[in-house]
């Protein structure tokens, strides 16, 4: 009997669940076993997988002989790691944007191009939490808060399942060291578990995630693949998740038999630990159980029937991967997150129409710098380095002098004759990334490479109209030149179009609108212990602008902070209500003014403060935020609901999450900086 699932679209829940059942009931053991991993074998595909890392769907499941189709994965998050795709900024710059509606717009793109290259799973859903900037892999997250990550995360799963094609949510959990991620136990208590790294997961899960990724490391003493709590207790019993849950790559699992019984439904991309000949022998041996093989077949076919759509050869076609829609999408979010750090004497933005003489400094300036060069890594079809972008942006008048980053002599002679110096200076994948033994890996330093800061030292003693622009994944140290120079523009690894985007923003065409997704530290005396060695670390209740707030430190930058071409001024911050039942809710406003010459747009952010708490909790936490668009001299009132639900705490004592009775604080304002915010009291009984 042949399936015919082409026919099988637009079923309801109901008709999926009895379909999916029928399908498990056609298939033999051996079959249902054999989707319990991936379809390739280490020594068939492993040497391909080398050479170029998932250059076609790397499939899983399906059965030739009932005709029903295997999942078809593609990594991410900056895009399509296959075929020559659009790349966007990566998610960290995009978590800077704060916008999830053009997140959702990214995630409708990235689906067209998966479908147009055959595969129907995107595994770039990545949420793990910033907890200490040094982590490799920053850049593929969307910073530090709960509240911002589930917002842009369950953006990214929505846009990408609206064009049937799956998404999957990664790391399954407490995944933020990068060298050690293979060993690493992560300890952490169940309160801080629940509040600080899982509710984004949760979020996700709640907007229809198919699919979610268990990570490498342990948490309390089990790989996160083998650990029952993480997969069955919590995301399959207690949040009703009924898609299905595949490892990390090779090294997720280490014991096959562990791995099904706590929950996991797919070992990939190899057919290892879970191998159908070895999981024959442990069903023999009564070690896992022929429902625990079902459950996992069942979910799997149930969210292929879910997405699954007939062929539509013009959405999908080869012609929309990296097309000219996808490319402005990508220039839009490069130009939405880029931010503004400092800006005295009004430097930016430049008028190019009045300069005579640029000189752009630095190795980067000519460098395509998209990103990490791991799983992550997407070819798109060309990039546009800063000097190119710049160049374009010139007039024909003006001269432009080039210099690498190697000589600060030679540096600060170009800079000398210059009416403006441009620095392009930061990090890249030999610096940062997935850790690939020779490069990429935790950062060993948050400063800029020594040799970058004496370029900017000696073009500073050159030159005072100069701007440093940074590319980088996460937070970088200052302290030693940041006084010294008038402007910074943090650019992050702004994808195929960030060299456009730069330009855009030194000339003025675009008013900066990003704000920080995390912390920048003075020192890293003021973050939670790291060592990118360790075989085990604790993992605490406090990080990021939470940890600054409880010990009464001053950052370099606050989470949430960005400066843009135009004032904002806030005014008559309120909540509709002073009193809020337990079960209740809360509206928050406030009146923003573009107090400028030039449109804008501003991201307001809500904070909440717990004054009369009995259980320690944060100075503050976010809990909302809203952009809003500004003509010169308008004023709008920005407001966002807040349910009482989402200020409880988690009560390990009896397991529950409990809406305390006390008075409370709304906080208002441009940045988590608490001399930028208006208070507003209120209580709930």
């Amino acid at each position: 009997m042949a399936v015919n699932w082409t026919a099988l679209t637009g079923l309801d829940d109901a008709s999926i669940e009895t379909k999916a059942k029928e399908f498990l009931g056609l298939l033999t053991l051996k079959e249902k076993l054999g989707y319990l991993a991936g379809n390739w074998t280490i020594t068939g595909k492993g040497l391909p997988m080398v050479r170029r890392y998932n250059a076609v769907p790397i499939p899983f499941g399906g059965c030739k002989r009932l005709g029903l189709p295997p999942v078809g994965f593609s990594d991410g998050p900056r895009g399509v790691v296959m075929g020559a795709s659009t790349c966007f900024p990566v998610s960290m710059a995009r978590g800077a944007t704060w916008d999830p509606d053009l997140e959702y717009r990214i995630g409708q793109a990235i689906g067209v191009e998966c479908r147009a290259q055959g595969a129907n799973l995107f595994a770039g859903v990545c949420i793990n939490l910033l907890r200490h900037p040094a982590w490799g892999r920053a850049q593929e997250t969307y910073g530090e808060d709960p509240v911002l990550l589930g917002a842009m995360g369950s953006a990214l799963v929505r846009g990408v399942q609206s064009q049937n094609v799956m998404a999957c949510v990664k790391h399954f959990a407490l995944n933020s060291m990068e060298n050690a991620r293979l060993k690493v136990d992560a300890r952490v208590d169940e309160r801080t578990l629940r509040e600080v790294y899982l509710p984004h997961f949760k979020q996700c899960i709640d907007a229809g995630a198919a699919s979610v990724m268990g990570a490498y490391n342990k948490v309390n003493g089990l790989h996160c693949c083998e650990q029952p709590h993480l997969l069955r207790e919590i995301l399959k019993d207690e949040w009703q998740f009924n898609g299905y849950v595949i490892s990390d790559f090779i090294w997720g699992v280490r014991d096959g038999i562990k791995a099904v019984n706590a929950g996991l439904d797919v070992e990939m991309p190899f057919k290892m630990h879970m191998r159908p000949s070895y999981l024959q022998h442990a069903l023999n041996k009564s070690k896992i159980t022929e429902q625990e093989v079902n459950d996992a077949v069942v979910r799997i076919l149930r969210q292929q029937l879910r997405f699954n759509s007939p062929p539509n050869a013009e959405a999908f076609s080869k012609e929309k991967i990296a097309c000219k829609e996808h490319v402005d999408l990508a220039l839009e979010a490069a130009r939405k997150g880029m931010v503004l750090l400092k800006n005295e004497g009004g430097i930016l933005p430049l008028d190019f129409s009045g300069i005579k003489r640029v000189a752009v400094i630095g190795k980067l300036a000519s460098e395509s710098n998209i990103g990490d060069h791991g799983s992550s890594r997407v070819r798109p079809p060309y990039i546009r380095t800063p000097l190119e972008g710049i160049k374009a942006k010139i007039p024909p008048s003006c001269a432009l002098v080039c210099k690498g980053g190697k000589s600060p002599r030679r540096a600060a002679e170009a800079a000398r004759d210059a009416d403006v110096a441009i620095v392009m200076s930061g990090l890249s994948w030999k610096n940062e990334g997935e850790f690939l033994g020779t490069s990429g890996g935790d950062r060993v330093s948050l400063t800029l490479p020594r040799a970058d800061e004496n370029i900017i030292t000696a073009v500073a003693e050159a030159n005072p109209r100069m701007i440093v622009v940074i590319e980088a994944g996460s937070a970088v140290i200052m302290e030693s030149w940041k006084d010294r120079v008038p402007a910074i523009l943090l650019a992050w690894y702004a994808g195929m179009e960030g060299g456009t985007a730069i330009a855009n923003i030194l000339a003025g065409d675009v008013n900066p609108s990003g704000k920080l997704p995390c912390t920048f530290p003075r020192s890293p005396d003021q973050l939670p212990f790291f060592d990118r060695n360790a075989k085990k670390i604790d993992y605490g209740y406090y990080h990021g602008y939470r940890l600054f707030d409880k010990n009464g430190l001053d950052p370099a930058f606050p989470f949430g902070f960005g400066l843009g071409y135009s004032p904002f001024t806030y005014s008559k911050a309120s909540v509709d209500q002073d009193v809020m039942a337990t079960d209740g809710s809360i509206v928050a406003s406030v009146d923003v003014t573009n107090a400028g010459t030039r449109p804008g747009e501003e991201i307001v952010q809500f904070y909440i403060g717990y004054g009369t708490s009995t259980v320690d909790r944060p100075v503050k936490e976010l809990k909302g935020f809203t952009r809003v668009s500004l003509a010169p001299g308008e004023t709008r009132t920005a407001s966002t609901t807040i349910q009482a639900a989402d200020l409880a705490h988690y009560d390990v004592n009896l397991a529950i999450w409990t809406v305390e009775p006390a008075d409370y604080s709304m906080l208002i304002g441009p940045s988590s900086d608490p001399r930028s915010l208006q208070s507003i009291a209120f209580s709930i009984t």
